[in-house]
């Protein structure tokens, strides 16, 4: 399956290329509807609809749609209906602009701050607004879907593009895992020896000092300390969790599908094991490896909480 990204936009009309033939089949509605369809990124989906008063009550419908297609993502649905009809004005009968005058008059009667009609509003009562008339029902579904299809190739191919991103940044972090290795033996007997060094010193002080000699006992203590400062500072186990961290993520990105939720965890799991690298590290080396490893991770959240 693809990966998906939580950001796109489409759009489509009901004029465009490529209407279904039941559309065709039916009068037409007067107009040219639109549909615009963005979505960014969020944890849950959130669908809001901006629609005019005569498709409103097609927001149930509409809900059902995306939500067979979207699992994450803020979404906003916009819906405007444009009037292109194309006998143009519609002229009123002598018959209804009377009724429309006598309906006028009755009421400034009771409402005398009531404003004249408008030629406008004269029209419109005729019916000239032509776009406010006819069964939306088929075409708004029907244009939706068409850009429901376009909002999810956009996503597609920006999903596939952050895909491609966190590969990169995955091979950057296995590299620097690699250099990480060989120095974790390194430091670890660097450390002991050094450790087992200032000890004998501070105990030879001490043995000079009382006339005697180094016990054998303190020796026994001084290997134990050794020993136990080395498995503090050795860093082998974190960069084994790295590595499965990292195969995981590969594997979820092979995988695709809903996976942002769990990529999301992932990321949070190599910062923990990269600041546990920082804070055992005792050499130069190491702490670099730590802070670029922490950069890298830090630009992967930012991809992955994109990702559906």
């Amino acid at each position: 399956m693809p990966v998906y990204s939580m950001t796109g936009y489409a759009s489509g009309q009901n004029g465009s290329a490529g209407s279904h033939s039941e559309a065709e089949a039916r009068p037409p509605a007067a107009g040219r509807l639109g549909v615009e369809i963005r979505s960014v990124n969020s944890r849950f989906l959130d669908l809001t609809f901006k629609l005019p008063e005569e498709l409103r009550q097609h927001e149930t419908a509409l809900r059902e749609l995306l939500t067979g297609k979207l699992k994450r993502g803020k979404v906003e649905v916009r819906a405007a209906i444009e009037n292109t009809a194309q006998a143009g004005v519609v002229e009123p009968s002598v018959k209804l602009l009377q009724r429309l005058n006598g309906v006028q008059d009755s009421i400034k009667a009771w409402l005398p701050g009531a404003r004249d009609l408008s030629v406008a509003d004269v029209l419109r009562l005729a019916g000239g607004d032509s776009a406010a008339r006819g069964d939306w029902s088929a075409d708004l579904l029907d244009v939706t879907g068409k850009a429901l299809e376009g909002l999810m190739s956009a996503r597609q191919r920006e999903g596939a593009r952050l895909a491609k991103m966190l590969e990169a940044h995955l091979g950057q972090l296995r590299t620097l895992v690699q250099q990480a290795g060989p120095l974790v033996p390194q430091l670890v007997e660097q450390q002991r020896a050094r450790f087992l060094e200032r000890w004998q010193e501070a105990m030879g002080l001490t043995a000079a000092g009382t006339g005697g000699t180094l016990p054998e006992a303190a020796q026994d203590r001084a290997l134990t300390e050794a020993t136990a400062f080395a498995i503090r500072i050795d860093v082998a186990e974190e960069l084994t969790r790295l590595n499965s961290h990292l195969d995981e993520i590969e594997r979820l990105l092979k995988k695709g599908g809903e996976i942002g939720k769990r990529l999301d965890f992932l990321i949070q799991e190599l910062h923990r094991e990269a600041n546990t690298l920082g804070s055992k590290s005792a050499a130069l080396e190491l702490t670099r490896i730590g802070v670029d490893m922490k950069v890298l991770i830090e630009q992967m959240r930012e991809q992955v909480q994109n990702i559906e």
